[in-house]
Parts: structure tokens; C-alpha cells; sequence
């Protein structure tokens, strides 16, 4: 679901509760008080402007005697919802790319993620979830990675910082696998990598991780990444800046050759120490 109809199925959500708050008489304040929040938290649920969280929607439901309407359509948002807001326009946009240009400052990108390297990945911000809460979000992340393969597959570039090869995600082990999952790639000719050294110093766009896309009949597009948030960019002038940041980076990094050799090095780094353990 693409991140305008997703707005547009929380807006009915929305307008139903306001027309089943109204059938019922209450007051949003009202409503607010028999499901402890605010009026106002009422007012931006019916707006639109926050979603509730799901025992809210279950008390809504209670109070409202919807028969459970509010938690169903909370829980099939939710559902569909298999990557944040500000990613998943990023994920349609990915098979119809010609060329994806990639350049990760401390993690391996999406694309080239394996399993166990995932679940380490999420686990470090969810250290309280249980295991099978991941299971669905890696199946759909895992499944991104199709677009690498098959003949109609998209040049696919990408820059890794040092770093990202350095930080043991998951443990020597799961490193290893990961690394050398990447020289797989490589070496079967459906990616180009390179990778940035820390002897290269400062680089443009410091820190953030860049995504540029190229299609066949569309304007190419440029995401870059924050804290629980993404833009993703059309304008011409800005997507070109970023290019010539990319360009900047690249030109800096190793040559493909050489960063296939660090990255196969690092693999078997992390395998012998994973052996020893």
C-alpha cells in the first residue's frame, strides 16, 4: 500500500470515529475520558494527524459498541504496513529502477542484507521484541532483494564505508556470512561495490546514507536518511547535487578490485575469529 492511500484509508478511520463519536452524543473530550487520552488526541485520531495505539482502538470500540471495527482496521493498516512511511515509496520504486546507486556509511544496505545480519540489525532497536515479531518484516525485506536477480535486473552500484565493514553486526559469524555473501554477488557480476577507506577522511554528505535511482521514462530520484525519518527527492537541481556527492564518494573509494579484495580479507577475519569462539 503506497503512502497516499495508506493516508487515505487513516483518514476514513478517522471520519468513522468522528461520525460514531457524533451517533453516540460524546463530546470528543468525552470520548477522550472513557479511553484515557486527551480530547485533543481525539481531535488529530479523527484528523488524522496521529494514530491511536491498538488498546485504544479496542476501548473505541467498547465505548463505541462497533463490534470491533476500529481494532480490524487499525490491525489491517498496520499490517500492510510492511515498512515505515517515509521507505516504502522507495521500495515500489526500486524494480522499475534501471540503475540503483547505493552508498551506506555504517550498515550494509538493504539489497545486499542477509537474514541472520537483519534480525541483528532490528534486534539492536527492538532488545525487548520476541524473536517471531521480526519474521514478517525480514521475510518482506529479504524479498526487496529480487530485483538483483533475474535478466531485466537494474545496474546495481554501490559504495560501503570502511565501517561498515569494521562493525561486527551480529557477531564474527554473522559478519562472515554477510561479507562474504556480498563477494558472492560480486563475483557473479550483478553488483559493483566499492568501498570507501577510513584513510579517505572526510566525504560529502557526511554520515548519510544516499540512494539514487535512474528509470527508463521517469525523472531519477535521490533518498537519503535520518533518525526514523527519510526524504525522498525529484526536484532536478537537488537529485543532481546529490549525484555530484556520489560522484565525490566514489571517486574517493577504492577501486572494485581492491575493495573486493578488503572485503573478502575482512570475511576471513571474521570466519577465522568465529571458529575460535
Amino acid at each position: 500500500m503506497a503512502n497516499t492511500s495508506r493516508q487515505v484509508a487513516w483518514e476514513y478511520w478517522g471520519a468513522e470515529l468522528k461520525r460514531h463519536r457524533e451517533n453516540a452524543g460524546l463530546t470528543q473530550e468525552a470520548l477522550g475520558s472513557l479511553v484515557f487520552v486527551s480530547g485533543g488526541y481525539i481531535g488529530q485520531f479523527e484528523q488524522a494527524i496521529r494514530r491511536p495505539q491498538l488498546d485504544v482502538a479496542k476501548l473505541i470500540d467498547k465505548v463505541l459498541q462497533t463490534d470491533g471495527f476500529f481494532e480490524r482496521t487499525w490491525r489491517k493498516l498496520i499490517d500492510d504496513q510492511k515498512y515505515a512511511d517515509y521507505f516504502a515509496k522507495v521500495v515500489e520504486l526500486e524494480p522499475l529502477a534501471t540503475k540503483i546507486c547505493d552508498f551506506a556509511p555504517m550498515a550494509v544496505p538493504g539489497l545486499l542484507q542477509t537474514e541472520r545480519y537483519m534480525r541483528a540489525v532490528m534486534r539492536a532497536g527492538n532488545v525487548f521484541a520476541p524473536d517471531e515479531e521480526f519474521d514478517e518484516d525480514v521475510r518482506s525485506r529479504l524479498a526487496r532483494a529480487v530485483v538483483l536477480e533475474g535478466p531485466e535486473r537494474p545496474t546495481y552500484w554501490a559504495v560501503l564505508h570502511e565501517a561498515v565493514l569494521r562493525v561486527p553486526v551480529g557477531g564474527p559469524a554473522v559478519m562472515a556470512e554477510q561479507l562474504e555473501h556480498i563477494a558472492r554477488l560480486i563475483r557473479e557480476h550483478k553488483i559493483l561495490v566499492q568501498v570507501l577507506p577510513f584513510a579517505a577522511g572526510a566525504y560529502p554528505s557526511m554520515g548519510k546514507l544516499l540512494k539514487l535511482m535512474d528509470f527508463a521514462d521517469a525523472p531519477p530520484t535521490a533518498y537519503t536518511e535520518a533518525v526514523y525519518s527519510g526524504t525522498l527527492l525529484d526536484d532536478p537541481a537537488i537529485v543532481q547535487r546529490v549525484q555530484h556527492d556520489y560522484d565525490l564518494i566514489r571517486a574517493a573509494a577504492l577501486s572494485p578490485e581492491a575493495s573486493l579484495a578488503l572485503i573478502e580479507s575482512a570475511a576471513e577475519e571474521y570466519r577465522q575469529c568465529a571458529s575460535t569462539t
